[in-house]
């Protein structure tokens, strides 16, 4: 009940947030009822970082900016974590009922047992099927965490593994 992806160094940057969001929207149009999040990247140019936005699947409230401008010459990780843990809270009353649950990427947070780590689980243990995104950075935390449940697809399988996966429980 618990699928992944990766992709390879030659990815465009956002690609995976790409994939995730068209699934989640091509499965919603099929009838199927979607819970999770995904997250838009708005590029500022070539001397900036983007900032990123991240949407709850279907609560209708404004996406939540989970960036922060660290100023010029910064360094450090701009995820502003408080916002990434509101999309999360926002997130958990959408799981009863879903047919599948979608996930941007189990990354730092997620590697270090915040972020959205306690609500793949519990979407899991639940039976309901969740698919997400594993960067090469987290991929040996996220393997610990699945503790051998999880099947990785190659990224053109996953559409074909919610199907399934929706089928099944019907």
């Amino acid at each position: 009940m618990l699928a992944w992806f990766g992709l390879d160094e030659t990815a465009a940057p956002g690609a995976a947030d790409r994939l995730i969001a068209d699934l989640a929207r091509d499965l919603q149009a099929r009838g199927l009822r979607i819970a999770g999040a995904v997250q838009t990247n708005h590029d500022l140019g070539p001397d900036c970082a983007c900032d990123m936005d991240m949407q709850v699947i279907g609560d209708g409230a404004a996406p939540v900016r989970i960036s922060q401008s660290l100023g010029a010459g910064a360094s450090g990780c701009r995820l502003d974590t408080g916002a990434l843990e509101e999309v999360v809270a926002r997130t958990a009353p959408t799981l009863p009922g879903a047919d599948l649950v979608v996930i941007p990427k189990f990354g730092r947070q997620e590697a270090m047992g915040r972020g959205f780590y306690s609500l793949i689980a519990e979407a899991a243990a639940a039976g309901q099927p969740v698919v997400l995104y594993v960067p090469r950075q987290q991929r040996a935390a996220f393997l610990a965490f699945a503790g051998g449940l999880a099947v990785e697809l190659a990224p053109g399988d996953v559409a074909g593994w919610c199907l399934e996966q929706a089928a099944a429980l019907s």
